[in-house]
């Protein structure tokens, strides 16, 4: 039997690793939160703990008894960084082998502190673990951009208010790489490195890599429409153009986080190079245009439907 502590159990995430572990027969779920009520109804292999991040006693109370722990906050600095430290200590005293970092992201480990910085708190974890006093051994999996958000506001390359027409916005010649993964198959990826007592360190899993003209195509092969490709500018234009937003708004860190992550992103300085797919050739991750089929098997107005869920 295996007892995995999941941190943040009610999240998004948190929910679609449970489903994944849950498969397993062997596996055991001691999941933390705020408000077990906001889980709703439980399997039998569930207990679930309530607590704040930021209370140690609660937070000891949780990790407790739990072989590995998966961190899945999303949140503040706060959260992301000393409440990690948190459940990081209660490893150490705990005598868990293991501690997955809630990171699911990029490549951020070939970047310099403060270049990405809502990357930074993924930074500062890692250093926290690789500390020689910690007992406790980091988890990092990478899986490049969550597909779902490639697709939804929040980086503005798809336009889809015109379902007949949509615009696929790019930076760049178009002939950069876009490396992602679904939440759902970043969720097998994951179940199965905290199944895997000897995956530690840097972990590196992908759905697919293509182009902006490659997911173009895609979407008219699954769609039945041509999107129109609207060209912003050069990867230098729009390195110009995160900076001067950032000096504009300092303090308002969404009025360029997507143009500082798309810039580092398209010249290849955070893409992840050699994967550890293989290691678990049971799970067949989607690519791009099998990720398309499931977001919105309906097609564009489908797909803008399922843009607007992606975005609240």
């Amino acid at each position: 039997m295996t007892v995995v502590g999941i941190a943040g159990i009610t999240g998004k995430f948190g929910r679609l690793l449970t489903q994944s572990l849950l498969t397993f027969h062997e596996v055991r779920i001691r999941g933390f939160c705020r408000d077990p009520a906001k889980y709703g109804p439980t399997d039998d292999r569930i207990k679930l703990i309530k607590g704040e991040a930021s209370d140690a006693s609660s937070v000891q109370t949780f990790v407790n008894g739990c072989d590995v722990i998966v961190c899945c906050y999303l949140g503040d600095t706060t959260l992301m960084v000393d409440c990690q430290k948190l459940l990081i200590d209660a490893c150490d005293k705990a005598g868990v082998s293991r501690y997955i970092a809630s990171d699911w992201t990029i490549d951020y480990t070939k970047v310099e502190l403060g270049v990405l910085e809502h990357k930074d708190a993924m930074k500062h974890v890692k250093a926290y673990l690789d500390s020689p006093e910690r007992k406790v051994k980091g988890v990092h999996i990478l899986i490049g951009a969550f597909m779902e958000t490639w697709f939804s506001p929040f980086l503005g390359i798809l336009d889809i208010k015109d379902t007949k027409v949509p615009t696929l916005n790019y930076w760049g010649t178009g002939n950069e790489v876009w490396e992602g993964t679904t939440y759902g198959d970043a969720a097998k990826f994951t179940a199965a490195v905290v199944l895997d007592n000897s995956a530690v360190g840097l972990q590196r899993f992908l759905g697919g890599r293509s182009t902006i003209f490659e997911i173009a195509e895609s979407f008219k092969k699954v769609y039945g429409v041509t999107p129109k490709l609207n060209n912003l500018g050069s990867l230098e234009d729009l390195y110009e153009m995160m900076h001067a937003r950032r000096a504009e708004q300092p303090k308002n860190i969404y009025s360029f986080v997507a143009l500082f992550y798309q810039y580092y992103i398209l010249n290849g300085s955070i893409l992840l190079g050699g994967l550890d797919n293989p290691k678990y050739p049971e799970i067949k991750p989607l690519n791009w245009e099998e990720s398309m089929y499931k977001l919105s098997p309906e097609g564009p107005a489908g797909l803008a439907n399922a843009i607007a869920q992606l975005a609240r």
